[in-house]
């Protein structure tokens, strides 16, 4: 018989999302916060707290409430490693993850992963827990692209995905075949907020919208810990900001509240659109 799904959560909407769906699947939830990141809609589940140098309270938390699989989500800021307090177990794992660390943030994920793995729970990741939350390719509201939007949305995820090969980021916004930004340590926020202090002339503004936000997975990361999301915020940011819509890829990007999100596009004037993965 499946135990409870453990989801180790960080800030953000995901976590909350994932464990609302799961929930309603009929599935038991246990909720380990992260001390600092998380945030307090938690305690509506049976949870902990802990800080990230506690492993070993993490790990007999879980065995406590008859977890067989865990997940990781939210947003995480970077931790600076000589400032953690570390428990016994902590102590154990600690050099695996930080020399994980310096290799990227897709490293640093997959050894968390694995020091789950190796103490015999499955390792889950978004789209297996909750698939309700994945992009459906295609159009989703009312608002379609335009040719010259199609071109932008195939230049944008050209750059995604070589981008993204490097462990850069997940997101990227081309106007009229011109390269805006690109996402990094900042986050599609604050990425979509530099597109909206730019020049007029170099991008769209809400009364004529032009350019488009693409956000797909990183070729090389593994899908089972960090996926590309939106949600409302995402359009409402990506509408101010003056762009015509936003491309996700579909079956590889989450929709945090899908009705929402294309309720609210709808209204603001911009497409949503799930494209295929491109093929090897």
């Amino acid at each position: 018989m499946t135990g409870a799904l453990g989801i180790i959560a960080g800030g953000g909407e995901l976590p909350q999302a994932i464990a609302e769906s799961v929930r309603e699947s009929g599935r038991e939830v246990f909720v380990v916060g992260l001390k600092g990141s998380a945030d307090v809609w938690l305690e509506r589940y049976p949870h902990t707290w802990a800080s990230l140098g506690e492993v070993g309270k993490v790990l007999k938390s879980l065995n406590g409430a008859k977890c067989s699989d865990v997940l990781l989500a939210g947003k995480l800021a970077r931790p600076k490693f000589n400032e953690i307090k570390l428990d016994t177990k902590g102590v154990l794992v600690a050099p695996r993850i930080i020399a994980a660390a310096r290799k990227g943030d897709d490293a640093l994920l997959r050894a968390v992963a694995d020091t789950f793995a190796r103490e015999g729970f499955g390792i889950l990741g978004a789209a297996e827990a909750a698939p309700g939350l994945l992009a459906p390719d295609g159009v989703l509201g009312r608002i379609r692209p335009t040719a010259d939007n199609e071109e932008d949305i195939s230049a944008a995820f050209s750059i995604v995905r070589t981008m993204g090969a490097l462990d850069v980021g997940q997101a990227a916004v081309v106007c009229d075949g011109l390269a805006l930004a690109v996402e990094a340590a900042e986050g599609t926020d604050a990425m979509i907020a530099r597109v909206g202090a730019l020049p007029q002339h170099l991008r769209g503004t809400p009364a004529d919208r032009r350019g488009v936000l693409a956000k797909a997975p990183k070729p090389i990361q593994d899908r089972k810990t960090d996926l590309p999301v939106i949600g409302v915020q995402t359009v409402r940011h990506a509408a101010a900001a003056g762009l015509a819509g936003i491309a996700i890829e579909a079956e590889g990007a989450l929709i945090l509240g899908k009705r929402a999100v294309v309720e609210e596009a709808d209204v603001l004037g911009l497409f949503i659109v799930g494209v295929p993965a491109a093929k090897p």
